[in-house]
């Protein structure tokens, strides 16, 4: 990829500023993605989808929620018991069962990248937005902090982005059934999950 050709036009009193300016771009790094110091939980969540996981069950069998379940523990539904030969915990309702809980030996959560996809796909396009803000630097008219976080912003949203338009590997539709979106990284709507978490901080180097 070609360079971009910086302009440099400076009067001899504003030399030192330049090449502190320039020097301090190599002070700084950006970094994005859902920090654990922020939110320990979905920076685990984000983890697992980022290079996909399998859980198996430490007892018998793990406990998958479904939609009737409506959020509730097993512990919190009176009635509950495994119908012989089937591998759900259930209720009666009559003559009916009703399938609270399925009853499985282990999950695989397959790989839904949308941090490392997005660089891969993204980075030359923040290449040149960086060379586009180099003028203003040289310029004088922003910091190096300043493009690092615009560039930060740019990053975060391109992988909000990804979040939001990802539709592949799909949910099993008994995870869309439970929460109502058949987005894979999104839960609870575009304000929540994931999606709000991605964020973004400069860093001066020590």
């Amino acid at each position: 990829m070609a360079r971009k050709r910086v302009k440099i036009v400076t009067k001899r009193d504003v030399i030192p500023d330049l090449i502190n300016a320039l020097e301090d771009l190599n002070k700084y790094s950006v970094e994005i993605g859902i920090f654990a110091s922020d939110d320990s939980f979905y920076a685990m969540i984000a983890n697992v989808h980022e290079f996909g996981i399998t859980i198996r069950a430490k007892g018998k069998a793990l406990t998958i929620p479904t939609a009737e379940a409506k959020g509730r523990k097993a512990s919190e539904i009176p009635g509950l018991f495994q119908p012989k030969g089937k591998n759900i915990l259930a209720v009666q309702d009559g003559d009916n069962l009703i399938t609270m809980f399925i009853l499985v030996k282990s999950v695989t959560i397959p790989e839904r990248s949308f941090v490392r996809s997005t660089f891969d796909e993204k980075n030359d396009d923040w290449v040149k937005f960086v060379n586009g803000q180099l003028q203003q630097i040289v310029d004088l008219k922003i910091s190096a902090k300043t493009l690092y976080d615009r560039l930060g912003a740019l990053i975060a949203a391109d992988i909000q982005d990804k979040i939001i338009t990802l539709k592949s590997p799909a949910n099993a539709q008994i995870t869309i059934d439970n929460k109502g979106s058949s987005n894979p990284l999104i839960d609870n709507g575009a304000a929540g999950g994931l999606l709000s978490r991605v964020t973004w901080r400069v860093v001066k180097q020590v």
